[in-house]
């Protein structure tokens, strides 16, 4: 069943399922006395989300919300998944948290066949996370401000680790504006093209004293850049190791050798750190593999010859003898629970920041096809049968109300900016709504349109919901 929710509308969407199992007296009421805490307090959050109400939020009919709520309930196995529909929003942690909910009322998590999963949208995602790209972990998600978890890395590495939250790059940009950061390295991304409210990006990137970046392509950041470092090809230069959606730690071998001139993106910052006067020894990805599992416990097991038997080891595996755990939190199923109970979290409806009004009727989400990936860097300079011009993809309905053809170049206007792209009728599209690409910031540069709403909690932008309006254009 597609329910085609309103974009922005998760929450309520959420909520009124909740109370419509605990209504339909369909709640795992033994999972929840065992393994959860604060379900009362959600209780009383989600009454207030009638079915009634929610079909107003969200634009799906009572009682299409009503069927999918009995059914997840009633599921014997059943796992929820989302992508960057769900978190690229001013409230991304509370859309995933109502998500927690539901799986926590119906008790749908720790065991086969049933859970929550965030699909990851490139390779190795899940591996950046892992190994402590985030900016209050460490590598196994050890957090930063815990003395003694900070302590052990301290004494490994020799150094001190400042002890408290760094930014995201939402806090980057903003320590930007205020002077605080003027140096920045940039490995592996394109912040140019890239960030919501890409005019402001463009404008504080160009204003740092400093920009290294470090990359496989020369991208448009790295045309701001004092310094590129040429780097090398993850997926077929490189030795090391990715992590799936699954947790599944997998080995990755260089099949060809490296261009003339170009280095390994690890020995580059091994020969960084040593003119900077720190010697980290040999660049060998088995030793740096090594050494994680020496600090990071959820890694222990997982020696290179282990997962090269094996084809790949789910996390956390804490020893050699361990095969690695199929899925996780199946511990909240013992009783007596092992560790802390799993919390139901309050969250609430919030619409879109950038409402709509009358002089911006039409919502714009932002996302990729098939054939091309976020900014074009790694996809636009090899051919495929499935690309195309970048469009305006509108409902047949709106392409009436607005008098245009298809081709027809219209100028696309938000509170921040304006682009020109032409028309594409799509019938999948409810009208009211269009879509738009950040493919092709040479043809339409989609982000002079989106808004640079983050939430707090992530830093994520709200790249899904933009208030435009469409003009006809006229060439010049």
């Amino acid at each position: 069943m597609w329910l085609g929710v309103d974009v922005g509308s998760d929450i309520s969407l959420a909520n009124a399922m909740g109370r419509e199992i605990i209504a339909a007296g369909l709640a795992n009421k033994e999972f929840i006395e065992r393994g959860t805490s604060g379900f009362e307090a959600y209780k009383a959050c989600v009454e207030k989300y009638t079915l009634e109400r929610a079909e107003r939020e969200t634009g799906v009919p009572a009682k299409a919300i009503r069927q999918v709520a009995h059914a997840y309930a009633k599921a014997a196995r059943a796992e929820l998944c989302w992508t960057l529909g769900i978190t690229e929003h001013h409230n991304a942690v509370d859309n995933v948290l109502a998500l927690i909910n539901l799986a926590l009322l119906t008790g749908h998590v720790g065991r086969y066949g049933s859970g929550i999963n965030p699909l990851r949208g490139q390779n190795n995602v899940q591996g950046g996370g892992d190994m402590g790209a985030i900016p209050d972990r460490l590598p196994g998600f050890q957090h930063v401000e815990n003395n003694e978890l900070r302590g052990k890395f301290e004494k490994a590495w020799g150094c001190k680790i400042p002890p408290k939250r760094g930014w995201h790059v939402s806090d980057m940009l903003r320590a930007m504006e205020r002077g605080e950061l003027t140096a920045l390295y940039v490995l592996g991304e394109n912040p140019a093209d890239s960030e919501a409210d890409r005019q402001r990006a463009l404008k504080l990137l160009s204003g740092l004293k400093f920009l290294v970046v470090q990359d496989l392509f020369y991208t448009h950041t790295a045309e701001l850049a004092d310094v590129v470092l040429p780097g090398a090809a993850g997926w077929c230069e490189s030795e090391g190791t990715v992590t799936s959606s699954e947790r599944r730690v997998q080995r990755i071998r260089r099949a060809v050798p490296l261009p003339p001139g170009v280095c390994d993106d690890t020995e580059i910052l091994f020969e960084l750190a040593r003119r900077l006067g720190h010697d980290w020894g040999n660049a060998e990805p088995e030793l740096i593999w090594n050494e994680l599992r020496s600090l990071s416990p959820m890694h222990a097991g997982m020696s290179y010859s282990r997962l090269e038997k094996f084809g790949g080891i789910q996390w956390p595996c804490y020893d050699e003898s361990h095969p690695g755990e199929m899925f996780l939190h199946s511990r909240l199923w013992q009783n007596p629970v092992l560790g802390p109970r799993a919390p139901f979290s309050i969250v609430e409806f919030e619409p879109p920041v950038d409402q709509l009004d009358e002089q911006y009727p039409i919502r714009l989400t932002t996302g990729r096809r098939l054939d091309s990936y976020n900014s074009g860097v790694q996809t636009a300079r090899y051919p495929s049968p499935l690309r195309r011009q970048e469009t305006l993809d509108l409902s047949p309905e709106d392409g009436m109300r607005y008098s245009l053809r298809e081709g027809e170049k219209v100028r696309v206007s938000s509170r921040r900016g304006s682009v020109v792209a032409p028309v594409r009728f799509d019938s999948g599209l409810r009208p009211g709504l269009a879509f738009l690409t950040l493919h092709f910031h040479n043809q339409v540069a989609t982000n002079d349109l989106t808004i640079d709403a983050t939430d707090p909690k992530s830093g994520t932008a709200e790249f899904k919901s933009t208030a435009i309006r469409i003009d006809k254009f006229q060439e010049c």
